[in-house]
């Protein structure tokens, strides 16, 4: 069984993130847990060592499984894969990083998509917009993940509403996965990235360190 503690990783690199880059603490806690959450004890808690594969949804009990998951897809010629607290998706925001053990690093992964997420908030002038656009620049699916943020956001504090099921990239429809490793939680609402392309975006070809 994972270490529900592990989901205090995202939220300590999203206090640093937050302190670093400006970006409100909540806003970063809530993104995490829309992209990798999970419930335990009733609460929503982000996950580190979740992978998203061009829509299915990995959630491994640890870090060294969730690499070596990813070095194997990535020998397997692999590109478009998402990763850790934020889901950084490396074909579009790789090169941003040393490497793809960089991704992994709990704190670059926040550190990005808080300046991410601080660029996208200059240009939209709100955070829920800035959140739908980090999931996507088409609009039906910005909005649909702009109410699942705001519905996170409201309930960070409390318990998981009965209602309320939230998973990296999901149809916004059915029940959370259990945090069971290899399983995979397959999206029916398009192979967009967790974060859109930036502007004028190349492909990132960035090896293991």
């Amino acid at each position: 069984m994972p270490d529900a503690r592990a989901g205090d990783i995202c939220d300590q690199a999203a206090r640093r993130a937050a302190l670093s880059e400006g970006v409100p603490l909540d806003i970063l806690r809530a993104i995490s847990r829309v992209e990798t959450g999970r419930t335990h004890d009733g609460r929503l808690q982000p996950w580190p060592w979740t992978i998203n594969v061009e829509g299915q949804g990995y959630w491994f009990t640890s870090e060294v499984e969730a690499k070596t998951y990813v070095f194997r897809i990535f020998k397997a010629g692999k590109r478009s894969f998402d990763i850790g607290c934020f889901q950084i998706n490396y074909r579009w925001h790789g090169k941003a990083f040393r490497s793809i053990d960089a991704m992994f690093d709990p704190q670059e992964n926040a550190t990005y998509a808080a300046k991410f997420l601080k660029d996208l908030y200059a240009e939209l002038g709100s955070w829920p917009a800035a959140a739908g656009a980090y999931h996507s620049r088409t609009p039906s699916l910005a909005e649909a993940y702009r109410g699942r943020f705001q519905t996170v956001l409201a309930q960070l504090d409390g318990s998981v509403p009965p209602h309320t099921h939230v998973a990296s990239r999901d149809p916004f429809t059915g029940a959370a996965a259990p945090l069971i490793p290899v399983q995979p939680v397959e999206s029916k609402g398009g192979s967009l990235g967790s974060l859109v392309p930036a502007a004028g975006a190349a492909t990132a070809f960035i090896a293991f360190n």
